[in-house]
């Protein structure tokens, strides 16, 4: 009873203290999250050219801007070495993951998108997804049930990457018959949304660390279909549903698991059911469907780690987590060697 007791008395403090405690630490965040705003608000809009006629016949890096549904739309274009106006070049769209942006999806440390374009000679493209900011960082795709304000806003995406394409055909000589799209996490359900919805313009797309979240898919024809994930992938989880690190769930959605992905296009696609493994080698295994309509193809490589990251890249641990990318496969070699199936 002495002990009680003298819990008793000291009780009102210890709930004091902890209410204290609990008081600064939001009094805290808040402040974390005033100071991160206003650093946001201050970021200067990207540095870019409207010029979306003059033809582009150097090489080099180049960042356009327009307006699209009454913002300011970005992207970035790089040209490779080997670029020729008087040669048909091949065109590769890379969308970032949500709460990234061009600079991120281009930054050779992370995806080696741009020593890849110069080994393969493909022109690259990133554009920029929506954000609130001028900056145009932190930006999400409208990939139909996700993610964030570009889905609650309802930001018409596809239309802004059709017009991307379309000043494309006018700067560069692109071979309008190997246009391609891949992405990261948001990005990659941004590209199953393009191939819902802009298969008479893609060849092939190939998707890492993201699911088909589209609302309706209605491709005009059969398009091939390259899907990358980690078993382990700890935000879009392999057998559905998001990940406990998704603080605010309200800006993702319920993530359709990898199987119900691939199931969906084998059926779009009108293949034979029946898969045939093509690579089994430690930490990673390939799936294969043919036998499709219009020859084309779905497959499936799935890492045994890595985590929410491109596989061969080097994780940008703001947004994806602390699981290192696998090294038992290179998303983007795996990429080329699947396009130029095609």
């Amino acid at each position: 009873m002495k002990y009680k007791s003298k819990f008793l008395l000291f009780l009102p403090l210890v709930l004091l203290v902890f209410f204290n405690v609990s008081c600064s630490r939001g009094w805290l965040r808040s402040k974390i999250q005033e100071r991160f705003q206003k650093k946001m608000e201050e970021k200067p809009a990207p540095v870019a050219s409207s010029d979306l006629i003059t033809k582009i016949e150097n090489p080099g890096d180049y960042t356009f801007t327009f307006s699209h549904g009454g913002f300011p739309r970005y992207y970035k274009v790089h040209v490779p070495k080997t670029y020729s106006p008087n040669k048909e070049t091949p065109l590769l769209l890379v969308l970032h993951g949500g709460g990234g942006d061009m600079e991120i999806q281009s930054n050779e440390d992370y995806y080696h998108q741009i020593s890849k374009s110069e080994e393969n000679g493909h022109i690259t493209i990133f554009p920029n997804g929506y954000s609130k900011y001028k900056s145009g960082k932190i930006a999400t795709w409208n990939a139909g049930n996700c993610c964030a304000e570009a889905r609650d806003k309802n930001i018409d995406d596809v239309g802004f990457i059709k017009k991307i394409l379309n000043h494309a055909n006018k700067q560069l000589q692109i071979d309008k018959t190997k246009v391609y799209a891949t992405g990261m996490s948001n990005g990659a359900m941004m590209s199953y949304r393009l191939a819902c919805e802009m298969a008479d313009q893609l060849a092939a797309i190939t998707t890492v660390a993201g699911t088909d979240n589209t609302i309706s898919c209605n491709p005009t024809k059969p398009i091939s279909v390259l899907h990358i994930h980690a078993k382990d992938d700890d935000k879009v989880l392999f057998h559905g549903g998001a990940g406990n690190s998704f603080k605010d769930r309200s800006i993702v959605t319920d993530f359709v698991s990898v199987p119900k992905t691939i199931s969906k296009w084998v059926n779009l696609n009108q293949c034979n059911p029946t898969t045939k493994r093509v690579l089994e080698e430690p930490g990673v295994t390939c799936d294969e469907y043919s036998e499709c309509k219009a020859g084309v193809k779905v497959k499936l490589c799935v890492t045994e780690s890595g985590g929410h990251s491109w596989p061969g890249g080097k994780k940008p641990s703001l947004f994806f987590g602390s699981a290192t990318p696998s090294k038992a496969i290179k998303a983007n070699d795996a990429m080329w060697e699947f396009f130029k199936t095609e």
